[in-house]
């Protein structure tokens, strides 16, 4: 695997460090349980790093230094995929290319095709998110490289397989000229053992003056929508928001994105029904969740959304923007409620619904976890990309054979 920005080593929770981390970390960690010997190949970000640093059996994670040994925002990384490209093609040729590499996010697809083209693996591809869907819906506050939507496009058209997280983004590689015949769409997955249901045994926090508690969970940017859930409080008078994410919990109000939540809060009046978490352990979350009547995940747009799928494996019923992987992951009226981004209103009659009823809550819920456990284990998604590495080298060898045919 090629992932330059999104090392499975990386703390969760910073502005980088997200749903790719834990992706790559767990699709590593399972394909090893099934026998395969994964090797992560990221950016060193800090010169102490060691070259080499053993995951867990099966999983190494090796350093690969491309551009300065230290922290960059993941925008400016694209004059180094070059290097990195150059970096991987020296390491394959020196210490065996790999069976098959699967590139993550668009930049290691540039540096995982260029290594290849010099050592001869297929290359699988997954985008995380597409920039053609990222400019239409920040346009100007877009960050991205000029073409890298362009860019995508060509890589897609390139590599052995694209494997799309949800059938939206399906839908967009076809616009972009990808034909559907390339395209698997294998789901992320999420741990259903870490994040479960509560036991009898179980210690909930206690919710202050008795409110329903309404949370939302990840990284302190704009466009996930956290806005939407403080604009609707003002219509639940009985609900509190508690938000994880961003830095530590003292930290917060010092961010900028913290600090324009909370004075929106402020302007609204709900200040004393909004509770900023922080930052919360990987390990704390399930506890956190668990501690929820409901979960929003309310962002203009999103690629996949790992918390919805957290959520629903602890039994919580979600409320979510009908956008991207979430048209997939919430089943509207059975797992949880699917709502317009951006309508407050919408939200809060969403909520609503779910804190006045606890028997549907509990119906949805239940439904939620079921289903997190059938279709979206780790096993299985791993399952799932295996299947995908076998055909593609199945092709591989069939292609070879009708040349030495031909021949």
């Amino acid at each position: 695997m090629v992932s330059e920005h999104a090392s499975p080593l990386a703390t969760l929770g910073g502005v980088d460090a997200g749903g790719q981390n834990v992706h790559v970390a767990a699709l590593a960690e399972h394909l090893a349980r099934l026998g395969h010997q994964v090797d992560v190949y990221t950016r060193r970000d800090d010169a102490s790093l060691p070259r080499v640093v053993e995951m867990r059996p099966g999983v190494r994670v090796v350093h690969v230094t491309a551009g300065p040994a230290r922290a960059l925002p993941k925008d400016e990384l694209l004059p180094y995929m070059t290097e990195l490209g150059d970096e991987l093609a020296r390491e394959w040729r020196e210490h065996g290319a790999p069976d098959v590499v699967h590139g993550h996010f668009w930049m290691s697809g540039l540096a995982a095709l260029r290594a290849a083209a010099v050592t001869g693996p297929p290359v699988v591809q997954t985008f995380h998110a597409l920039g053609s869907v990222k400019r239409r819906h920040q346009r100007e506050r877009d960050t991205s490289p000029a073409g890298r939507a362009d860019v995508e496009a060509k890589i897609a058209r390139t590599v052995t397989r694209v494997v799309a997280t949800c059938t939206d983004e399906l839908a967009e590689l076809v616009r972009l000229g990808v034909p559907s015949s390339r395209v698997s769409v294998v789901p992320c997955g999420v741990d259903v053992t870490h994040f479960r249901p509560p036991r009898p045994d179980d210690a909930v926090p206690p919710l202050q003056d008795g409110r329903f508690r309404m949370l939302s969970v990840g990284r302190l940017v704009e466009r996930k929508g956290v806005d939407n859930a403080v604009r609707a409080l003002p219509l639940l008078p009985d609900v509190e928001l508690a938000v994880v994410g961003g830095p530590a919990q003292e930290e917060v109000r010092d961010d900028p994105e913290g600090r324009r939540l909370w004075q929106l809060a402020c302007d609204l009046h709900v200040e004393d029904r909004v509770r900023f978490l922080g930052r919360v352990a990987h390990d704390d979350m399930p506890a956190v969740l668990r501690s929820a009547h409901v979960v929003v995940a309310t962002p203009w747009y999103e690629p996949f959304g790992i918390v919805p799928l957290e959520a629903a494996a602890c039994g919580r019923p979600v409320v979510a923007s009908a956008v991207g992987g979430m048209l997939d992951t919430v089943q509207d009226g059975t797992t949880g409620v699917l709502v317009p981004p951006r309508d407050a209103l919408a939200l809060a009659r969403a909520v609503r619904s779910i804190v006045d009823d606890p028997d549907h809550a509990v119906g949805l819920g239940t439904a939620a976890r079921r289903r997190a456990v059938r279709r979206y284990g780790w096993d299985r998604v791993a399952q799932q990309t295996a299947r995908v590495y076998r055909e593609v080298l199945s092709a591989g060898r069939v292609a070879h054979v009708v040349e030495e045919q031909a021949v």
